[in-house]
């Protein structure tokens, strides 16, 4: 473990309520639940006082209605999350030397070697009073040595707190914690390890390695050294530029609409399924056009944050149509994702049913075990009379 590392992990407290809250006063010290409030409905998100009822994210909003009846259901806007998102995230850029942005509401910061400038405590909780005085969003943050404990330490600090764990504390701190307080910790692992009588950190670093192996193979190491507060994970630094694309050009040159936008939605479907690999998002898409005289002209649009074939397929055929305006032969097409994020699609934000969302989870299975082909959308098809 390294000893001087100086780790920020920041976090905006239930970040889809608090925008909300925002808007609406009224909600405030209400059990607010954002998602849809129909019977196929799934909880995006919800306060902290729906959060005692037993409400968590990802839970049927039918079994959060009976949880607690008066609930105030909101649909809520991935667009605008997605834009406040930014707004906290270039006011981080702008005051610190290396910044990961993990997911729509968290972000690593990393100030190692900067303490003979800043106390990083005081750095960190100015950046907290910075964010919340000019987005009017409340933030937690932890400060340790790695990317783990400070996590660990922000989600120990919630509601709007703050903590430092210096690295003679981060054991102490660690051992009396339950081991569902480890990230990355999936709720069949702590079945698994519970039936055998972990239930602490304390107990978990005890096992051996070897043994924690057999248990849970990779993933039985790496918990291991969690549980020894050890995270060797390097902050990635923050690019809004970062993107995945791709592009074909035609043997013949052609103008054939059905064509060519059964192919874009072909490029949509492999580049959402890459995504989807890495467990990312994108928050805006580009497609790409080459016509027989090589001028090349590009259409792009901002978006809330997605990983759905549907959603960006759609998309990617609306700004085709903007883009190819000459009627010419076309050389070349291309689709790019970009301004790509750490996280998880937010269902039901985009009046997407459980149902649809589990679909691409399957359809991903499928291509993961027989390839990528095995399983393709009608849209992504040149169908006869498809326009």
């Amino acid at each position: 473990m390294q000893k001087d590392k100086q780790v920020i992990h920041m976090d905006l407290d239930s970040f889809f309520v608090s925008v909300e809250v925002r808007k609406n006063p009224a909600l405030v010290g209400k059990p607010v639940i954002i998602g849809g409030s129909s019977d196929r409905g799934v909880v995006a998100s919800c306060s902290y006082e729906a959060r005692k009822f037993g409400i968590h994210s990802a839970m049927p909003s039918r079994m959060a209605r009976q949880l607690c009846p008066q609930a105030v259901f909101v649909k809520g806007s991935m667009e605008e999350y997605s834009k406040e998102s930014q707004v906290v995230t270039e006011i981080l850029r702008e005051e610190v030397p290396v910044l990961e942005k993990a997911s729509i509401d968290e972000h690593y910061i990393d100030m190692t070697g900067m303490d003979r400038f800043f106390g990083a405590m005081k750095f960190a909780s100015g950046l907290k009073d910075k964010i919340l005085r000019e987005t009017g969003l409340p933030i937690s943050f932890g400060l340790s040595v790695n990317k783990m404990v400070s996590k660990v330490a922000t989600n120990e600090s919630k509601p709007n707190g703050q903590l430092q764990v210096p690295f003679p504390q981060v054991q102490p701190f660690l051992d009396p914690l339950l081991i569902s307080k480890i990230p990355g910790l999936g709720e069949s692992t702590f079945r698994k390890l519970s039936e055998m009588g972990v239930r602490h950190v304390r107990t978990l670093k005890e096992i051996p390695q070897d043994l924690m192996f057999r248990i849970l193979g990779k993933n039985g190491l790496s918990l291991s050294q969690k549980a020894n507060g050890i995270d060797l994970s390097p902050i990635v630094p923050y690019q809004e530029r970062k993107s995945i694309g791709t592009q074909q050009t035609f043997d013949a040159d052609t103008m054939d609409i059905p064509k060519l936008k059964a192919l874009i939605a072909r490029m949509v479907t492999e580049l959402t399924f890459e995504l989807r690999q890495q467990r990312k998002l994108t928050a805006c898409i580009t497609v790409t056009i080459r016509y027989s005289n090589f001028e090349t002209v590009t259409q792009q649009a901002m978006i809330p944050y997605t990983s759905l074939d549907s959603l960006l397929i759609q998309k990617a055929r609306d700004l085709f149509d903007k883009v190819y305006k000459k009627r010419m032969l076309l050389r070349l097409v291309g689709v790019k994702l970009s301004h790509l994020v750490s996280g998880h699609e937010q269902i039901d934000l985009y009046h997407t049913a459980e149902e649809r969302y589990s679909l691409y989870q399957a359809m991903d299975r499928v291509r993961e075990r027989y390839g990528l082909n095995s399983l393709v959308l009608a849209t992504a098809l040149d169908m006869p009379g498809r326009k």
